[in-house]
């Protein structure tokens, strides 16, 4: 019954982070591991010879603050 609780408050625990943006930088760290992986890269070189620079936390989200406040950003 313990574990069934301590389960079900992990996958809250899970789903809040993920609706409050929370997660955004564990989400970008797992898509660049992701796509490190893949093939091939967009130009062409063979599965391993593509380096993924990934960006550190706090540029991370000066970068999703530039992105959200650069440009129009109006409801009509």
């Amino acid at each position: 019954m313990a574990r069934i609780l301590v389960e079900g408050m992990n996958n809250f625990w899970t789903w809040l982070r993920q609706v409050s943006g929370d997660a955004a930088y564990d989400n970008y760290l797992r898509s660049q591991r992701k796509r490190a992986r893949l093939p091939e890269c967009n130009h062409g070189a063979p599965q391993g010879a593509c380096a993924v620079a990934t960006l550190s936390r706090e540029k991370f989200y000066l970068d999703s603050l530039r992105r959200r406040y650069t440009g129009v950003s109006r409801c009509c």
